[in-house]
Parts: C-alpha cells; sequence; structure tokens
C-alpha cells in the first residue's frame, strides 16, 4: 500500500529529513520518500492509516494538506 502526504511547511532539506524520520519510525512502514520540492512523502507499508500519518507529521511541526 502507498500514500501520498501532501505537506506544508517544510523548507529545506533538513525539514524533509524530520518528516522522513517520523515517517519511517511509524509500524508497518517499509519505506519513505520525501520530495522537498514537490511538498509531499510517498509512504510505503502495511496498515497506514491516514489520521496516524497526519497526527505523525502534525507532532514534527508541519501541516498536512491531504492524505491520497
Amino acid at each position: 500500500m502507498q500514500k501520498v502526504v501532501s505537506i506544508e511547511g517544510m523548507k529545506c532539506p533538513h525539514c524533509a529529513q524530520a518528516v522522513e524520520k517520523a515517517l519511517g519510525a511509524l509500524a508497518g512502514v517499509e519505506s519513505v520518500s520525501v520530495k522537498l520540492e514537490a511538498k509531499e512523502a510517498l509512504v510505503t507499508g502495511d496498515n497506514l492509516d491516514e489520521q496516524t500519518l497526519t497526527e505523525t507529521v502534525t507532532k514534527a511541526g508541519y501541516t498536512v494538506l491531504a492524505v491520497k
């Protein structure tokens, strides 16, 4: 399963790293690829819950615009 998380507030590579680390720590996540320019994260894994993904990004200090 793959989810694309649109994220507002990432401005530098450190921001992208912070989001990648936070999402990568979730149970069931196999991989995370953050595209800073596109302002999105591609998350691959099992049982990816949109609410959990949103809460995790929010706790890292960023705003989720959408999860597809």
